[in-house]
């Protein structure tokens, strides 16, 4: 049978007029084909800022018949922006350390209901290493993440155990979107409270307790040096910092952010100042000759409070357009961009909710629009207002619906 099939290709290839010589002449060598290219994978990161409850919004988040609390209808205009990127992180600047002694500053303790609606937006990962991490002990710390573990809500920064923290030496890896990323996370200090055992709490200081002043380096190269062992494509740091009420980075940030980016930062994202703080990209040496980009937002300002201070009530949902190239292997931020947001206090007086965080574009348009009903006059001025202080601190440049 197979010396009949191959007096038939011969024949057929004799009709031709070409013999098998010249067939496998013609054959395409494997060997001279270019290498298939593939294409950029692309994710998108989005990035909120300080989520806490003072004491007026856990009042407004109470439902008096069912006797619960709802965060949800608070944060509805935000949800769009926070879903519709891969992966989404916020600050959780409070506890879970359960009720009824819920309280705002100077000792949080928030309703679990908050990190119930924080997972119902979108979020992915939560950080929790803050100044009101240990308000309520390592009882309230503890819990904290036992409700988020509830919920499926990633965390980083504080841990049960010392050992509990040295399985992937306080590490996050997440996958946005396929690209890998390292999250850690760290803050100044704990409000004074002592950290009772050393890795429960990631510090960024030595002198945490004093002067918050002398970084921990050795910690820090520790912890870098564990996120690069598990291979990510980027290393983000989620780091609590900053002076409060201050719409500019101070000196010591500066240092802070220099040593995390000589240490592989690749994105750096602030909180604390309760404020917005700009944002900036940075050309980074690799230390073999090449460089790569870096990005640093020094801070996000609140995203949930009933804080009513100059600049504390506008935030925004930052974006971030992450690229890897399969074929060289290296990622970058390649794109940035925000959404300006307005926590609109409507007052004790008002019947139904009363804080509600406003998509600030969204809101001028509806009242351009005619819908006045919603958007009062005083209103549109407010979201006018933190339209322009988003552009002043954070760029008109990023702004994504400008």
């Amino acid at each position: 049978m197979k010396k009949r099939l191959a007096a038939l290709v011969l024949f057929c290839l004799l009709l031709a007029g070409c013999s098998p010589a010249q067939t496998e002449a013609s054959s395409p060598d494997p060997s001279q084909a270019e290498a298939v290219q593939q294409p950029n994978l692309v994710a998108t990161l989005a990035v909120c800022g300080d989520a806490m409850s003072h004491m007026p919004q856990t009042r407004d988040a109470y439902d008096s018949q069912s006797g619960t609390y709802d965060y949800r209808p608070m944060i509805r205009f935000a949800k769009p922006w926070v879903q519709q990127a891969d992966y989404a992180v916020v600050n959780l600047e409070t506890t879970f350390a359960g009720g009824p002694d819920y309280a705002g500053f100077p000792s949080f303790n928030t309703p679990d209901a908050l990190g119930e609606a924080l997972r119902a937006a979108g979020f992915d990962l939560v950080c929790t290493a803050n100044n009101p991490c240990r308000d309520r002990g390592q009882d309230g710390l503890v819990r904290t993440l036992d409700v988020l573990d509830g919920l499926g809500l990633a965390h980083v920064g504080t841990y049960r155990s010392a050992a509990e923290r040295a399985v992937q030496h306080g590490v996050h890896l997440a996958d946005v979107g396929g690209i890998r990323v390292a999250f850690l996370s760290y803050t100044y200090g704990t409000n004074g409270i002592p950290v009772p055992g050393p890795g429960m709490v990631n510090l960024l200081h030595t002198d945490y307790m004093s002067d918050a002043q002398q970084i921990d380096r050795d910690g820090l190269a520790a912890d870098f040096a564990a996120a690069r062992a598990l291979s990510p494509d980027l290393i983000a740091v989620m780091v609590h910092w900053g002076t409060e009420y201050q719409t500019m980075p101070n000196a010591h940030q500066q240092e802070i952010a220099d040593t995390l980016f000589s240490l592989g930062a690749d994105l750096i994202l602030g909180g604390h100042p309760h404020v917005p703080q700009p944002m900036e990209t940075r050309e980074l040496p690799n230390g073999d000759g090449t460089t790569r980009t870096g990005f640093v937002c020094w801070s996000l300002g609140n995203f949930i409070s009933s804080q009513n201070d100059p600049y504390t009530d506008t935030t925004a949902v930052l974006q971030l357009e992450l690229t890897k190239n399969p074929n060289t292997g290296i990622t970058e931020v390649t794109d940035v961009g925000y959404i300006p947001l307005y926590m609109l206090d409507r007052g004790q007086e008002v019947s139904g909710e009363r804080f509600t965080l406003l998509d600030a574009h969204a809101g001028i348009r509806a009242y351009e629009a005619g819908n006045q009903q919603y958007i009062t006059s005083a209103t549109y001025q407010k979201l006018q207002q933190c339209v322009a202080d988003c552009h002043k601190i954070l760029s008109a440049t990023w702004d994504m619906a400008a």
